[in-house]
């Protein structure tokens, strides 16, 4: 099997590539030839076209309807008619395509992640390249604040020190070596002999090896997975497409039937016949119904962006959370603060407890839960810490923020919580031995005013403890060597401190003098810890039935013991991603729902998480903050981003954004979402039979062979006026009881089950039972045809009113519920003022066909709202005490 890059000696490397010397590089002929072969360092990033978008907003089973009928009406010579259905389209469209175009593109900013230009050897000499044209094969020479330009194989390192928690989730940066690896599987972040594409450089400096640019690096197939990924429709556009579909199939059926029925019993004319087949189809699919939810969804958009910091990009998301199964996450940054700390002190026989977290310097240290005297040893201790570190700790704009490493900057934190920001040791700095990974600690020799000098050191307790031993034979290595053990069985991250007494005259220090024995302090143990609003966040979600998974790219141990202090689960299983890599996709599947923690995983396992999940019918949410996230974040049914510590391309994949980096504030949007979904159905529940009505109205017309009482137009000010006035009302109701105590909506279930249809169905029928009864007394009693068509139009729009109040609470209408919702009663007197326009307006008469009615006609549509308001009740009532009875 051929080996990979990681584990090729130098040697390799330099016979594969065709290399004599590694700081010899190509030659600038070589590396045009490469060049051209390979194509330039750089990743594509394809965009749809704006009109493409905007012409797939027309692929609707509904809109083809409204085109159709359109243009039937423009054939006929109806343009008023015509106009207004085609103004509908248009609405509808750009609705859709303003929702589309909003997101950005994830693409592009991976793109804008590569380094522009890179320092390489090229015969002989090192020069500045632009880093689109690096080859494979190319020396490079990295250093301190540079960004790594491709994928390089190190071949030099001077305590070279790379960030990389974008791309693998590892909080500290890594030390990287020239040694090979022996191992075959190795996830990125143990790839200590490698440097990625897009990382960047923090300490020290050395030279890489181009192994892979452009689309072949890590970060390129992060960018054709991110593009690759097919983005599942949310379960709510699922149901609306489905259920626009299957209404549109079944009207225009029923409109096919009824205009061959009216063609054989020659009711009509063939151009009277068609446009009252037209008048049917428009009154009786529910035009409103796009523009209905998407305000519904772009209210819930907005309401999340003012009170729960949160940032949503797609309006289907917002809905999407209500019906989360799963959601997985990252966990550095987002279950915990991403900031080390110290939790615990072992000096001599005595245990110590620090108390605070993060980098903010609140707490202090206690034993046995009591304050301690700050005696000699702990102060020793302390300075130690504090000296042996090479990492500032400031405060920005009221952030405690450190530059440097995180376990050096817990040592500041741990400091400052006994001695006041600014009170530092009084000592003089005189040498330092910056961290490195052969030797595996640091050191840093100072002198006080008396120019007494010490060396303090902190580092690995295996490498200070075998030091403490050469110092004191008598040292109990077994005894401290078991306290080591025990806090990394809890997932503490272990450092040693030492120090050591030198002579007046030393002034520099060597590995020799720290390696010949120290005076041996203790030990810290160190976390990062969990955030408080976190463990609350997951009892809530618990008892919503939604599963919280951990995937990081931190080790199992510390993943598995921060699963266990937040309440991820009563028994935690975890899984390692090499073990994952093992498994067949049935068993991965079977992992995926098994296991609560995935630890040292890359960003194909995450993706593979993922679609292991929907394979299981489960609705997932995503959140992360790295590159290494975008993938899955893009993949998984709503991608949550940290809008503070994450990176421009999380939060472009994501389609929705924390701002404030709060993983509690999920929890808060899965109610939102609940409720969201709870409105959006009531408003569908509410629309269908009022369209239906219409409907069957235009057909009881034609079957028996009467003049059509209602005009297209007016069908359509009916659904679409009262779509956005009395139906918007919908959009702010409150949360229904116990919303959170529901388990998640089932992937796949139906939207409506058998009452739902029942009431449609005699709702649709009771409206226009009505609405025909009046308008046949009417014409019996003389009235003109235009002003019982008009009367008609307003007994509807009445009805629709009066059955808002039944459709909008499970509880009765005229019940303390009346009034949970003001904003009904603002709508409602909104759409009664139209109604008034459309009445009385003579410019409007003209185009709705309408004439002035008078107060009769006005109590006759307010009698017929009465009735379908009580026979909805009447059916509530009986639906109330038949589950007391059942309960």
């Amino acid at each position: 099997m051929k080996k990979k890059f990681f584990q090729m000696g130098l040697s390799e490397l330099q016979e594969q590539n065709n290399i004599e010397d590694f700081k010899q590089g190509l030659t600038d002929e070589d590396a045009g030839q490469r060049l051209i072969k390979d194509g330039p360092n750089k990743l594509e990033a394809h965009k749809t076209s704006k009109w493409k978008i905007f012409f797939r907003q027309f692929k609707s089973m509904i809109i083809y309807v409204l085109i159709a009928s359109t243009l039937i009406t423009l054939l006929m010579g109806h343009y008023s008619d015509s106009v207004i259905i085609g103004l509908v389209v248009i609405i509808n469209a750009l609705i859709g395509y303003y929702q589309e175009t909003n997101a950005s593109d994830a693409l592009e900013k991976i793109k804008n992640m590569l380094s522009t230009n890179a320092t390489v050897y090229r015969e002989g000499q090192r020069k500045d390249v632009p880093a689109t044209e690096l080859v494979v094969g190319d020396l490079v020479f990295l250093e301190a604040g540079d960004n790594v330009p491709a994928d390089l194989r190190i071949v030099d390192s001077d305590n070279l020190r790379i960030q990389e928690s974008a791309l693998t989730g590892e909080a500290n940066s890594v030390e990287k070596t020239v040694d090979a690896i022996e191992e075959e599987a190795v996830s990125l972040a143990d790839q200590t002999n490698m440097a990625f594409a897009s990382t960047s450089v923090t300490n020290g400096s050395g030279t890489g090896l181009v192994v892979a640019t452009g689309s072949d690096t890590e970060i390129g197939k992060i960018s054709t997975s991110v593009s690759s990924v097919k983005e599942r429709k949310t379960p709510l556009m699922q149901i609306i497409d489905k259920l626009g579909t299957n209404t549109s199939y079944f009207i225009v059926a029923a409109s096919i039937a009824i205009f061959i029925i009216g063609l054989i019993f020659d009711t009509y004319s063939v151009s009277v016949l068609a446009l009252a087949v037209v008048a049917m189809m428009v009154g009786a699919i529910p035009e409103g119904l796009p523009a209905t939810t998407s305000v519904i969804l772009a209210k819930g958009v907005s309401d999340m962006a003012k009170n729960q910091n949160t940032i949503v990009k797609t309006l289907p998301a917002v809905e999407t959370l209500g019906s989360v199964d799963v959601v997985a996450t990252d966990k550095t940054g987002t279950l915990t603060q991403n900031e080390m700390t110290v939790t615990d002190i072992m000096i001599g026989n005595t245990e110590y407890q620090v108390s605070g977290t993060g980098y903010r310097p609140d707490g202090q240290i206690t034993k046995n839960g009591q304050p301690v005297e700050i005696d000699d040893k702990l102060e020793l201790f302390l300075e130690a810490g504090f000296e042996a570190n090479d990492t500032e700790l400031t405060k920005e704009n009221g952030q405690w923020i450190i530059n440097g490493e995180p376990t050096d900057g817990a040592f500041l934190t741990l400091y400052h919580k006994v001695h006041p920001y600014g009170n530092e040791p009084k000592y003089e700095e005189l040498d330092i031995l910056p961290f490195d990974s052969e030797f595996r600690y640091m050191a840093k020799l100072v002198k006080d005013k008396d120019d007494n000098r010490t060396l303090f050191v902190k580092g690995s307790p295996d490498k200070l403890l075998e030091m403490a031993k050469k110092n004191d034979p008598k040292f109990d290595f077994d005894m401290w060597f078991e306290r080591v053990k025990r806090f990394s069985e809890d997932g503490k991250r272990v450092i040693a401190v030492g120090y050591e007494n030198e002579k007046k005259t030393t002034n520099e220090i060597t590995h020799d003098i720290i390696t010949d024995g120290i005076n041996f302090l203790g030990l810290v143990a160190i976390i990062d810890p969990p955030r408080e609003e976190v463990i609350e966040a997951l009892k809530v979600m618990n008892t919503a039935g939604v599963d919280v998974k951990m995937i990081t790219g931190d080790n199992a141990i510390i993943a598995k013991s921060i699963g266990k202090q937040l309440g991820l689960a009563d028994e935690i299983h975890a899984i390692t991603g090499l073990e994952w890599d093992k498994l067949t996709d049935e068993e991965k599947v079977e992992a995926a729902n098994e296991n609560q923690v995935f630890a040292r995983t890359t960003p194909s396992n995450k993706i593979e998480i993922i679609e292991a999940l929907q394979k299981s019918n489960k609705v997932t949410a995503m959140t992360g903050d790295g590159v290494n996230d975008a993938p899955a974040l893009k993949r998984a049914d709503i991608g949550v981003a940290m809008g503070i510590k994450g990176t421009d391309v999380a939060k472009d994949s994501a389609d929705m954004i924390l701002t404030d980096d709060n993983f509690a504030t999920i929890s808060t949007a899965i109610r939102e979402g609940r409720r969201i979904f709870d409105n959006i159905k009531k408003s569908i529940l509410y629309l269908l039979p009022i369209s239906f009505s219409e409907g069957l109205i235009v057909a009881y017309a034609i079957l028996t062979k009467n003049d059509i009482p209602l005009h297209p137009t007016q069908l359509l000010w009916i659904n679409m006026v009262s779509a956005i006035t009395i139906q918007f009302a919908l959009i702010f109701e409150p949360a229904e009881d116990g919303i959170m105590n529901r388990a998640p909506r089932k992937t796949g279930a139906k939207f409506m089950n058998r009452h739902d249809i029942f009431q449609m169905a005699y709702v649709a029928m009771l409206i226009a039972g009505v609405s025909l009864v009046i308008d046949a007394w009417m014409i019996q009693s003389g009235f003109s045809t235009v002003i019982a068509s008009t009367t008609m139009v307003n007994v509807l729009v009445v009805g629709k009113i009066f059955y808002l109040f039944n459709i909008r609470t499970p509880k009765l209408a005229l019940s303390k519920e009346l009034f949970s919702n003001i904003y009904v009663f603002i709508f409602v007197g909104l759409m009664l003022i139209l109604q008034l326009i459309l009445t009385y307006v003579p410019f409007m008469q003209d185009i709705f066909h309408t004439g002035p009615i008078g107060l009769k006609e006005w109590g006759l549509a307010v009698i017929g709202g009465i009735i379908v308001l009580s026979v909805a009740e009447l059916d509530k009532i009986i639906r109330i005490l038949h589950n007391k009875k059942k309960a």
